[in-house]
């Protein structure tokens, strides 16, 4: 991802950590923005979802979520979108080599739009990210009802987000547009505020 993509959250991190920082010096929320990744969206083309399933799983050896799921492989992950919609998201620095080489393997049957310049990735994590993030997400996030592998839709702050959860730290990915980065890292830092922050 090139220079220009960074949003100003970066400047965020000049905060280090702050907030009701333990006695051990551990932040209960760390914050992290995703700079090196590139995303995609993929749309499916009427009547064709089964067989785009069959070659996502043929090339990426994946199984392509058909429900609010997030799958990932070493290569690639998909994020269930919608209904036959998902965000296609990989690794590294490719200047929109990800989004046709997609469209190289599945132009046939779905639509592929990159998203890398209008979204922002940022990763929470720690052992009280959970409780920050109940004070705006109207979800359950207990680990019997949200864990590893899904994934959601909805706003918080009236900021639309999509999030997925990566372990059971707990660590989440929030895919927010960039130009509401900002408005949402600053809710999250004042949501985690009396768990202690970090900014990285």
């Amino acid at each position: 991802m090139s220079e220009s993509r960074l949003t100003p959250v970066r400047s965020l991190a000049a905060l280090g950590s702050c907030g009701n920082v333990s006695v051990e010096k551990v932040p209960g929320v760390i914050i992290t923005e995703r700079t090196n990744v590139a995303i995609c969206s993929v749309l499916a083309r009427k009547d064709t979802q089964a067989q785009l399933a069959k070659i996502v799983h043929k090339t990426f050896d994946l199984a392509l979520p058909a429900t609010p799921r997030y799958a990932a492989g070493n290569a690639i992950a998909f994020a269930w979108a919608g209904p036959s919609q998902w965000l296609a998201l990989k690794d590294g620095n490719d200047d929109g080599a990800f989004a046709q080489s997609l469209r190289s393997t599945l132009g046939s049957v779905a639509a592929v739009m990159d998203q890398s310049d209008g979204r922002t990735i940022l990763r929470i994590s720690g052992q009280r990210a959970r409780d920050a993030l109940a004070k705006g997400i109207l979800i359950d996030l207990h680990p019997s009802a949200f864990g590893p592998g899904h994934t959601a839709i909805t706003t918080v702050a009236y900021i639309g987000v999509h999030f997925w959860q990566i372990d059971a730290v707990p660590t989440y990915d929030f895919a927010v547009f960039r130009s509401f980065a900002i408005a949402f890292a600053e809710w999250l830092i004042d949501a985690a505020a009396e768990f202690g922050v970090a900014v990285k």
